[in-house]
């Protein structure tokens, strides 16, 4: 039985998370479709526009993502704090950037006054959009559906176009960071549909390079960062050789096989290699619901109310080095 969210989401044990959701009916909704050989890759773009807007109206950061034919993946970092210094009128002009929200809250922003008792209810709607501007589920819904209505009306139908909840999974430490944004990033790479990260068609490191100055992402520690964002504890440059270089070992061989010059960000946080390519060839095994070392898998588990976390002897194995 699927656990309550507010059990697998600790802000506390972490900010990073990353989120999956798939398609229902048939496997290529967002491809091309093999049985009416109709195109919906249309769609693809539909997602990652969704994704650009909603991390400039909500305190959630885009660390990388893919979309893929049937389903995309997206890691984020929740900024709860950044929400936390936002006034009333800056809150109430989020969200009503995505909700058309009460009229008197429009009429509010426009420079009228509110009654007494439309003032109080006004405070009362802030506090809950401050809320959920730094919440992932509602992220999420705000992504998934607005696609489906756009999906089902082109479709000429009803019901649901996604599978059900998205997954998440909680990334506890900087080397998990870096190995589930290159697992998301090779996405396309691992499914045989590109053969470089540059023509890695809607995913967050093609933006990255064709984009540098407009992508919607958080930058990287060398690159300017975005008002108000911390950057990413990695330099951009490595990280874009990792990608390659786990690319490159993806293709050649999936047993692992290790290049002679390894990536300088991989023996700067002591990464196991060969683990992590394990992790990044991994096909249909069951989603970890959190990545990290033991110990950080162990409090996690204590912070949401469970008594184990699944991912602990990866933890062991890919994060040799105590954090």
């Amino acid at each position: 039985m699927p656990k309550p969210r507010k059990r697998l989401i600790s802000l506390d044990a972490t900010p990073y998370y990353h989120c999956i959701s798939r398609c229902v009916r048939r496997a290529f909704l967002c491809g091309k479709d093999p049985v009416s050989g109709y195109s919906f890759e249309h769609r693809r773009q539909w997602i990652v526009d969704r994704m650009q807007l909603l991390s400039a109206v909500f305190a959630i950061d885009l660390c990388a993502y893919a979309v893929m034919s049937n389903h995309y993946h997206v890691v984020v970092r929740i900024d709860a704090d950044r929400a936390k210094t936002w006034n009333g009128r800056e809150v109430a002009e989020r969200w009503l950037k995505l909700f058309s929200g009460p009229p008197f809250m429009r009429e509010w922003l426009s420079g009228n006054r509110l009654s007494p008792g439309q003032r109080m209810l006004a405070d009362h709607l802030i506090r809950k959009w401050q809320k959920r501007l730094a919440d992932v589920s509602w992220f999420m819904r705000c992504l998934n559906e607005p696609i489906a209505r756009l999906a089902n009306r082109e479709d000429g139908c009803t019901g649901r176009f996604w599978e059900g909840r998205f997954k998440s999974q909680a990334v506890l430490n900087e080397k998990a960071l870096l190995a589930c944004m290159a697992y998301v990033d090779l996405n396309p790479i691992r499914a045989a549909l590109a053969k470089r990260p540059e023509s890695s068609d809607y995913t967050a490191i093609q933006s990255r390079i064709r984009e540098p100055e407009d992508h919607g992402l958080v930058r990287f520690a060398n690159e300017e960062p975005r008002k108000q964002v911390e950057p990413l504890p990695y330099n951009l440059k490595d990280y874009l050789e990792l990608v390659d270089w786990a690319g490159r070992s993806i293709q050649i061989s999936k047993k692992g096989a290790i290049p002679a010059n390894e990536p300088t960000i991989l023996v700067r946080l002591a990464l196991d290699q060969s683990e992590l390519l394990k992790y990044l060839t991994k096909s249909n095994e069951k989603p970890l619901r959190a990545l990290g070392t033991a110990t950080q898998l162990k409090t996690l588990a204590e912070a949401v109310g469970l008594k184990f976390l699944h991912g602990v002897s990866w933890g062991k194995r890919m994060f040799v080095t105590s954090i």
